[in-house]
């Protein structure tokens, strides 16, 4: 652990180490109870299982902070279980397996670029943009006169996701989705 953190360096986002594994702090809280010493509540996310945790760290306890590096990539292909990014500044080639990418693998179409995390030099997951755009696949048409409000209906996506969309949505039209829900936002072209 060449880097260490104090308990009050804590916020959301942060990757720490916590018995050799790599964390994110999911949420947190510093409690000052009446009697006693202060602490602080998280809810850590394990960067390699998924898996989350709680834990109470007391005021001013040390954590180490991973060996974790982070890198723009340019999503290629995939063959299998296997995604293939190409860096985009010394143009080397990794691949991320299909269940370190989860559901982000949904999201992928070719030379999107992605950030790219990497555990003591392994790919262990992505981050995506906000919204990607992508185009309908395979859609029914919407029937003349169904003209309730708010109904939508499944249509598939290039990528093979398929996501509820409002009935005026027809093959061939792009649509924004958001990557952190996976829900239709707009219609782009």
């Amino acid at each position: 652990m060449a880097d260490v953190l104090d308990t009050s360096e804590f916020r959301k986002g942060l990757k720490i180490e916590v018995e050799g594994d790599p964390f994110e702090i999911v949420d947190f809280q510093h409690v000052k109870p009446g009697k006693g010493g202060a602490f602080v509540r998280t809810r850590l996310k394990n960067l390699l299982t998924g898996n989350t945790l709680e834990r109470t760290f007391r005021s001013g306890d040390k954590v180490g902070r991973p060996d974790i590096e982070e890198r723009e990539m340019q999503y290629l292909y995939s063959e299998g279980d296997s995604y293939h990014f190409m860096d985009n500044k010394s143009y080397e080639q990794t691949f991320v397996t299909g269940e370190a990418l989860g559901e982000s693998r949904n999201f992928l179409k070719a030379n999107i670029n992605a950030s790219i995390v990497f555990y003591k030099g392994r790919a262990i997951g992505v981050s995506l943009p906000n919204a990607v755009d992508l185009a309908v696949s395979k859609c029914d048409p919407g029937i003349r006169g169904d003209t309730v409000s708010g109904a939508t209906k499944p249509a598939t996506l290039e990528s093979g996701y398929v996501v509820n969309v409002p009935l005026f949505i027809n093959e061939g039209d792009v649509l924004r989705i958001d990557t952190r829900t996976g829900a239709y936002i707009t219609r782009v072209g």
